[in-house]
């Protein structure tokens, strides 16, 4: 197997560049964090729903950010585990205004950028 150490400090940027996206909503930052052809799963109210990036995108543009809310910023990486240079699953933790997600986050390094190709999503609890 090769030497997966070089690829480590990309792939904590990409994860971080995902933190600040959920935590200010600046949707110019998109597109280097979300592949276009990225797809979002996992139950809301019971049911399994999946959301193309756009969509995902379009629901960014149009809720609070936490930080226009003054919420406290949460987020941790809880797993990174590769498969290859180029493919990576990373598990993290992030709360996103009063809602606190366990996200699997799908990379794939494309012409040397870390972009998430898939996201599946479960809502671990609700904070006050």
């Amino acid at each position: 197997m090769p030497d997966l150490h070089p690829a480590i400090p990309g792939l904590t940027g990409a994860v971080q560049r995902y933190f600040d996206l959920m935590y200010d909503s600046d949707i110019a930052h998109f597109d280097r964090v979300f592949r276009s052809s990225a797809q979002l799963h996992g139950f809301r109210d019971g049911q399994m729903t999946m959301l193309p990036a756009a969509t995902f995108k379009e629901i960014i543009v149009g809720r609070p950010s936490p930080k226009s809310q003054h919420a406290p910023r949460e987020e941790e990486i809880l797993l990174m585990d590769f498969a290859s240079a180029n493919q990576a699953l990373v598990k993290v933790r992030v709360r996103i205004n009063t809602t606190v997600f366990v996200d699997y986050l799908t990379y794939h390094r494309i012409d040397g950028d870390w972009l998430i190709t898939s996201k599946a999503f479960y809502v671990e609890r609700h904070v006050s």
